[in-house]
């Protein structure tokens, strides 16, 4: 198991909190939500924070976070190499060869979404 610098425990919390909002059927990407948290160059960390997720123990839906041209880049920090697919397709999300089909339909900002 990964540990997590201390001083990034609170950013890690603060992404975790945003991408617990994200609702069913949505995704959103690390840029989105490193903007939405005013830091719009942290997209990396939030990546870090996305891969750190699965180690939490309240569940945070991080296969609803996707880069920024909705590639499943994070999927190989799934149980399997097909985990982060099947759970978007199960919430009705259409995926082709990693990428997120109707990127722009299913797109959801936080800083539109939650007011910020």
């Amino acid at each position: 198991m990964t540990s997590i610098p201390n001083k990034h425990k609170d950013f890690f919390q603060s992404v975790f909190e945003i991408v617990r909002h994200i609702p069913e059927g949505r995704i959103t990407n690390y840029g989105a939500i490193a903007k939405a948290l005013s830091t719009p160059r942290s997209s990396r960390m939030v990546g870090w924070a996305m891969n750190a997720a699965h180690s939490q123990q309240q569940y945070i839906p991080a296969h609803r976070v996707v880069n920024r041209n909705g590639m499943l880049t994070g999927k190989h920090h799934f149980p399997t190499p097909t985990a982060m697919q099947q759970a978007l397709e199960n919430e009705g999300i259409k995926v082709i060869e990693d990428k997120i089909v109707n990127f722009k339909e299913v797109f959801w900002d936080p800083n539109v979404e939650l007011s910020l």
